[in-house]
């Protein structure tokens, strides 16, 4: 095979990789055993209060409580705001639900200057955490409950902060909902009290199918986006993701009941989780209640002493520090079907990272660690193409003496490779080897939110978008160059301008991916040209003994 095919076949396969990657983002089925369950969807009026098929004690299902209902804040509903360390919230009277809820320590993706907006009612999103309790006249997130408005501020020196809402209940009693906010923590306690037993609470999220914040496309690569939904975790389903379009077509199938496991909304870089405690039994619901509008949430029975404590999660997707919120919690960090290397990647950056401090010297790190890994392979590799360069004078006397006959000029040429011992494959090894690694980072940089608006030195500001000023693409591409002219030359001239135009083309795609990625890229380049020119140097002056 000549080396102008083999370079279009290395291109193909990669843009047919990078392709089958974006169809199993997209189109992948989910995961479902016979042991999981579709819950109904598309028939329920919007904003009714979920129903339990199952109270404890084998009785008949609790009706709903309201059958319909907005779900935004309707005007004039007090409000009380929350600051924290972590949070800026707001938690409205009209249900006692979380409209709004900004992550002070995460800038906003277009105006850095702001902060993260994850919670939303009606902003870019519509986007809350609901609760409430199941049963005949016991309030939910449809009630009018009372709470202190104004702002209520985690001052210095204290460790959590409590919000408590109160709503009657047609008993002539009172339920109680508490909020409760702890320091360095994105888990947020939500206590109910005072229901009767044996009815349930429920937790639930509530959000519009429309992509979170910077899935635009532009600085996604080949279309690929990031998974939006619900998902659920339990130790016998292990990790389910849910498409919206699934719950609007009534196809939604994940775990239904269950003593363990959590529900969430995912999206990119965050994540909202409702975590029951072990061992308490749960049902999971998901869907559509209004037009490109989902609920998904769990529901559990309430203690004897009439008390349901449920905690939520809501913040970045951290892995080390997911895997300690709840067992399988960090697999929302989605690396697609290339995790068993992505994973790794990560854990090896991660490493590098508290070592020394930057993002993108750990991304040269690990380049360096994984060219010391294959220098075995690409030494073998860089040997095969001196030869081939030695080679060249030869090729191009068959190529003259054979031209018109194709197929004497190919049993020539593999004649003199065996002669000359020279595979003339050998040189694309270390491309082929470098694909899923690439393909790996690659996630890594776009599904990871310690790269979000991790600074490398420079212009360089935010390693997981592309560069602004399109400076390492370029160097990329003039390594790439570099590297055309260390190859062999072909004997073919047409062929030979083929080679010439390949960094130009790689250069075009390197424009507009993560500049982390287009770093590793680079560096990984310059590190080759250094062994392939020792090598070609070593390889030709023994020729010439």
């Amino acid at each position: 095979m000549d080396n102008r095919r083999l370079m279009l076949l290395l291109v193909f396969s990669f843009s047919l990789i990078m392709l089958w990657d974006a169809w199993q983002k997209q189109g992948q089925p989910k995961l479902a055993t016979a042991t999981t369950a579709a819950v109904a969807t598309t028939g329920a009026p919007a904003g009714v209060v979920p129903t339990p098929t199952l109270p404890p004690g084998g009785a008949a299902a609790v009706p709903a409580s309201v059958p319909t209902a907005a779900v935004a804040v309707v005007p004039g509903a007090a409000s009380a705001k929350i600051r924290t360390d972590l949070y800026l919230a707001e938690i409205s009277s009209q249900g006692g639900d979380i409209t709004r809820l900004e992550l002070v320590r995460h800038p906003a993706t277009e105006d850095k200057s702001q902060h993260f907006v994850l919670f939303d009612n009606g902003g870019k999103h519509i986007y809350l955490a609901q609760s409430g309790v199941i049963g005949e006249g016991l309030p939910n997130h449809k009630t009018q409950w009372t709470l202190a408005a104004g702002e209520h501020v985690l001052k210095d020196g204290e460790q959590q902060l409590e919000l408590r809402l109160e709503a009657a209940a047609a008993n002539g009693g009172k339920v109680a909902k508490t909020y409760v906010f702890h320091r360095g923590s994105y888990q947020i306690e939500v206590r109910h009290e005072g229901a009767a037993p044996g009815s349930h609470a429920y937790y639930q999220i509530t959000r519009d199918g429309k992509p979170a914040e910077g899935q635009g496309g532009s600085s996604l690569m080949m279309g690929v986006t990031t998974f939006t939904g619900p998902a659920v975790y339990t130790e016998t389903e292990k990790y389910q993701k849910v498409e919206f379009a699934d719950i609007l077509k009534g196809k939604a199938k994940f775990a239904q009941k269950a003593d363990s496991g959590w529900l969430a909304m995912v999206q990119h870089y965050f994540v909202a989780a409702w975590l029951p405690a072990a061992g308490t039994p749960r049902e999971f619901y998901m869907r559509k209640i209004g037009e490109d509008l989902y609920s998904a949430g769990v529901i559990l029975p309430v203690a004897a002493d009439g008390k349901s404590t449920v905690s939520l999660y809501a913040g970045p997707q951290e892995q080390d520090k997911l895997e300690k919120v709840a067992p399988g919690l960090d697999l929302v960090v989605d690396y697609g079907w290339l995790t068993v290397i992505a994973a790794p990647l990560f854990w090896i950056l991660a490493a590098i990272y508290k070592l020394v401090g930057n993002w993108g010297w750990s991304i040269i790190g690990l380049t360096m660690l994984l060219k010391l890994a294959f220098f075995p392979l690409s030494a073998a590799s860089y040997k095969s193409m001196a030869k081939m360069r030695v080679l060249t004078p030869k090729l191009v006397k068959l190529k003259e003496t054979y031209g018109d006959d194709k197929q004497r000029l190919n049993q020539e040429m593999m004649a003199l490779y065996k002669k000359e011992k020279v595979n003339p494959l050998g040189g694309c090894l270390p491309v082929l080897v470098q694909i899923p690694v690439f393909i790996a980072l690659y996630w890594v940089l776009l599904g990871t939110v310690e790269m979000r608006n991790a600074p490398w030195l420079g212009w360089i500001t935010d390693l997981s978008v592309k560069d602004p000023f399109y400076v390492l693409p370029l160097i990329m591409g003039a390594t790439m160059f570099i590297q055309t002219k260390l190859n062999p030359t072909p004997p073919d001239p047409i062929q030979a301008k083929v080679m010439l135009f390949m960094p130009i083309v790689f250069t075009g795609m390197f424009l507009f991916f993560p500049a982390g990625l287009v770093l590793y890229w680079t560096v990984n380049n310059i590190l080759s040209i250094a062994q392939q020119w020792q090598i070609t140097r070593l390889v030709e002056a023994g020729a010439k003994k």
